[in-house]
């Protein structure tokens, strides 16, 4: 287990919910490996916790496709598949699909001034090297557009699908490359909402979920041939 695990304290959340985001931020970045073991007692030392709230986060882990509960070895941190991330892009293009339709018929003028403030804010943080805020930056551009449909139970359901792609999400950010591609997508779809054109933004969003997928569908065949 990494030496670098420590609790990232929040004194508005409950423990365990600090705990849960501890450890979903060692698993993305890769401190906790593939197949490693979540033991709790372990991690409640490492932590300075009681189990309590340890096995609560690895549930709350398991819910988003982190962790898995093996047979007489307990709960271990999972591995991404090729039939799991394709599963969740599925469902992400289908709904990010139906979003940006939406929003071509609702979206205000506010509103796109704000998307088009964060598309930039996504820009500058690709200049930073921080995978973590570059990924913030990449959700909140999405957030506003689902926002902007008016939707709430649409809304609700892309908040809960998100958290099951943000681990593909981060691998695909990682690499810098990716960058000029990712600002090229949404300026794309930026501009069919700007618009309102629903083939223009529908098909820019369809590339910038596709190009995703296949990138990450590349890396995962890699780690599994090696």
């Amino acid at each position: 287990m990494t030496d670098d695990l420590t609790l990232n304290m929040d004194a508005y959340l409950p423990l365990r919910d600090v705990v849960f985001n501890t450890l979903r931020e060692a698993i993305l970045r890769g401190d906790l490996r593939p197949g490693e073991r979540l033991m709790e007692l372990q991690l409640a030392a490492k932590l300075g916790v009681s189990r309590t709230p340890i096995r609560e986060a690895i549930r709350m882990l398991e819910q988003e496709g982190l962790a898995v509960t093996m047979p007489r070895k307990g709960a271990e941190v999972a591995g991404m598949t090729l039939k799991d991330m394709e599963d969740a892009l599925e469902i992400r293009e289908a709904l990010d699909d139906l979003a940006v339709r939406i929003a071509c018929d609702k979206i205000t003028d506010e509103q796109l001034k704000h998307l088009t403030d964060v598309k930039e804010q996504f820009e500058q943080s690709t200049k930073t090297g921080d995978v973590k805020k570059i990924a913030h930056a990449d959700v909140n551009f999405h957030d506003v557009i689902y926002e902007a449909t008016g939707n709430v139970k649409l809304v609700t359901i892309l908040s809960n699908l998100r958290e099951q792609v943000y681990r593909y999400r981060v691998e695909y950010i990682k690499n810098p490359k990716n960058y000029p591609t990712l600002i090229a997508e949404h300026e794309a779809i930026v501009e069919g909402l700007r618009r309102h054109d629903k083939q223009l933004a529908t098909l820019a969003m369809q590339e910038h979920v596709r190009n995703q997928a296949t990138a990450v569908k590349d890396l995962i065949q890699r780690q599994e041939q090696g």
